[in-house]
């Protein structure tokens, strides 16, 4: 016969019947023994509730639920020692039977003591039939100091087991760990959680140890973000969930935080991987480092420095700097090259620093002839604009407007002088101020030739432009001059416009002073002293020679021609021996001149915001203004603030009456 589930319903009865309480509680006990025998076919379960409700209903609610609690401990002992007993692995598979077979018998005697769960115990104010039935679990079989300790060893066995490879029955380890879940949280964290992550800190911080010793920093890193998920992967399957930020953290603490620096600096580290593009390497590092504490601190120091570094030995390098144009790449990897620059830029906070020293460079490269290509040149212009606007790069466009204006004006001159062009000759690049880097007007003695020259441009061009203005920057020009040494050797030496001016004197006069050059030419002393430097000390373009010999130009040294020049090139560069990088003094200056030309932008940018909104607040205010300014700059609040003072002293803005930190627009 197959067994058939019955269902019934059990209902008060609506009479009371006299009982004898010891002999009922004893057919109780008898029953209680056979269900934890799992021999219930003889029982009769409406009986046993009524012999259980009739208790409750004579008052012998405590005889009742005192003889159940005395019942079901001798019962869970006797189970103690039959699990302290079990022999080999089953110890596991025995305390998981034995915990169903205790569910069900707890499941069992609940609907038998259904009444008393109900009416007495909220009275008597007792613990459930549910909870008292974990709570003994809990109390005889858990916290046996044998079972306890084994527990506890079998789950970190099978644990250990798992990290070095075996597979485990991770059914059986979620049910054991529900057991303890189910008992309450601090069983959980008591009897296993923490001495699991203790555990673990140490089988990491071994494995660390070892793995740093024989792995590449790229395979460390593949190894802890594969034991990450592993570790994230047992919580899902069979432990608690509140387990996985712990485990997680010890994780990281111990294969990623304690080995940060020294990660970074392997020789396959962080700069190795830059160097190699590692770029997957690179994308787990970050990953993992943005994990803990300072990690992406210290990946930010150690890039700074690299690049810093490369950068530097990039512009020592002499043979790069006898021409720096070496620095371009080629024609087809130009777009590529822009769009990385682009990227960089960016991350760039001040933009408008950037403009400047871009501006600057600019200048030069255009004035010099330096420029690979002016289409590259506009090109990046172009992608600037995209990036930060038309205000952004108004300035950079208008220096190729004043190089091709300057083109078309100096063919006109010449059209209207022809006969110029059978003599020395002249090219201007007239340049509008308020575009190009400021620059302090220097200017020198010209020889007699050239400053004729000038003298007709400015009258042909003032001729052609009324109400302008030219002022000469000598200090910014070449010349290309013909000259002959010794034997008759003919070059023709391409100078800045300074060393023209010193070496013309050389056609009336076989030897100079310094004093009579500086008298001569009207050239700063400093700019002078670097021309002479070039012209007499530079080896190979020493066209002339000085006494007495030192690697120093003194105000007491003369200079002659150098009749034993020699180059095997017909044209020769003379450079001029300048500072390899901004000095401190310069750095200042440009940064003032930055922070100038950031003036005007903050309160156009205020008074823009409150014209539009009428009333704002401070804080709100200093918000909205940085908003708006970050494609260029991130504004200081307190300059912020400073500019809104001067604003209210100017009367744009006025203080409202009532609230100081309000702002009101008055016009």
């Amino acid at each position: 016969m197959s067994d058939q589930k019955k269902n019934f319903r059990l209902e008060e009865f609506k009479h009371r019947e006299g009982i004898d309480p010891d002999k009922t509680w004893t057919m109780l006990e008898h029953a209680i023994h056979e269900i934890y025998n799992q021999n219930i076919s003889g029982l009769s379960y409406e009986v046993l509730y009524r012999n259980a409700y009739n208790m409750v209903l004579h008052k012998f609610g405590d005889k009742l639920y005192s003889g159940l609690v005395e019942t079901m401990t001798a019962r869970l002992k006797e189970i103690a020692r039959s699990l302290e007993a079990t022999q080999g692995g089953s110890f596991l598979e025995e305390m998981n039977k034995k915990w169903n077979d205790h569910n069900k018998a707890l499941k069992m005697i609940r609907e038998i003591m259904m009444y008393m769960d109900r009416i007495y115990i909220p009275h008597a104010g007792k613990t459930p039939v549910d909870q008292l039935g974990l709570n003994l679990w809990r109390e005889n079989v858990i916290y046996s100091n044998q079972i306890s300790t084994r527990l506890l060893n079998a789950l970190l066995e099978l644990v250990y087991g798992e990290r070095t490879g075996e597979v485990i029955n991770r059914g059986l380890f979620r049910n054991i760990t529900k057991m303890l879940m189910d008992l309450g949280p601090s069983v959980y964290g008591q009897e296993f959680e923490t001495q699991f992550l203790l555990v673990s800190a140490e089988f990491y911080q071994a494995e660390s140890q070892k793995l740093i010793e024989c792995c590449a920093c790229g395979d460390f890193l593949k190894i802890a973000e594969s034991r990450m998920k592993q570790e994230i992967d047992r919580v899902s399957y069979y432990l608690d969930p509140m387990t996985e930020k712990k485990i997680t953290n010890v994780v990281e603490k111990v294969m990623i935080e304690n080995n940060l620096l020294i990660l970074i600096h392997m020789d396959s580290g962080l700069v190795s991987m830059l160097c190699n593009d590692k770029y997957e390497d690179l994308g787990r590092m970050y990953k993992l480092f943005r994990r803990v504490a300072n990690g992406l601190f210290k990946i930010y120091e150690v890039m700074t420095s690299h690049i810093k570094e490369s950068g530097k030995q990039l512009v020592m390098d002499r043979d790069r700097l006898k021409d720096p144009v070496e620095f371009g790449v080629s024609e087809d990897d130009i777009e590529i090259t822009l769009d990385k620059v682009m990227m960089l830029f960016r991350y760039l906070q001040e933009k408008d620093e950037f403009e400047s020293y871009y501006k600057r460079h600019l200048a030069k490269r255009l004035l010099y002839g330096k420029t690979v290509s002016d289409d590259v040149e506009r090109s990046f212009i172009v992608k600037l604009r995209t990036e930060c606007g038309y205000q952004f790069t108004s300035k950079l466009e208008g220096m190729f407007t004043d190089m091709k204006t300057s083109r078309d004006t100096m063919q006109g001159f010449y059209t209207s002088h022809p006969k110029l062009r059978d003599g020395p000759t002249l090219t201007v690049q007239v340049l509008t101020a308020e575009v190009w880097p400021t620059q302090s007007i220097v200017t020198c003695n010209l020889p007699a030739e050239m400053s004729e020259l000038c003298e007709k441009f400015q009258s042909y061009y003032l001729g052609m432009h009324m109400g302008r203005k030219l002022s000469w920057q000598t200090d910014m020009g070449t010349a290309d001059l013909k000259a002959t040494f010794g034997k008759g050797q003919k070059h023709q030496l391409n100078v800045s416009t300074y060393q023209m001016c010193v070496l013309m004197l050389f056609n009336n006069a076989d030897r100079l002073s310094y004093k009579e050059i500086e008298q001569a030419t009207k050239i700063p002393s400093s700019n002078l002293k670097s021309c002479l430097q070039s012209l007499a000390l530079v080896k190979k373009r020493n066209v002339l020679r000085k006494e007495p010999m030192s690697k120093d130009v003194g105000e007491d040294d003369a200079f002659f021609v150098n009749d034993k020049f020699r180059s095997k090139l017909y044209k020769v560069k003379i450079g001029t021996v300048v500072a390899q990088k901004e000095s401190e003094p310069e750095k200042l200056e440009t940064r003032k001149r930055v922070e100038e030309d950031r003036k005007p932008l903050i309160e156009a940018t205020i008074v823009r915001i409150m014209k539009s909104r009428k009333l704002l607040d401070h804080n709100n205010l200093v918000a909205e203004v940085t908003k708006q300014l970050q494609s260029r700059f991130l504004p200081n609040p307190t300059a912020v603030k400073k500019h809104i003072e001067s604003l209210i002293e100017r009367e744009f803005l006025e203080r409202d009456a009532r609230d100081r930190k309000m702002y009101r627009y008055l016009y």
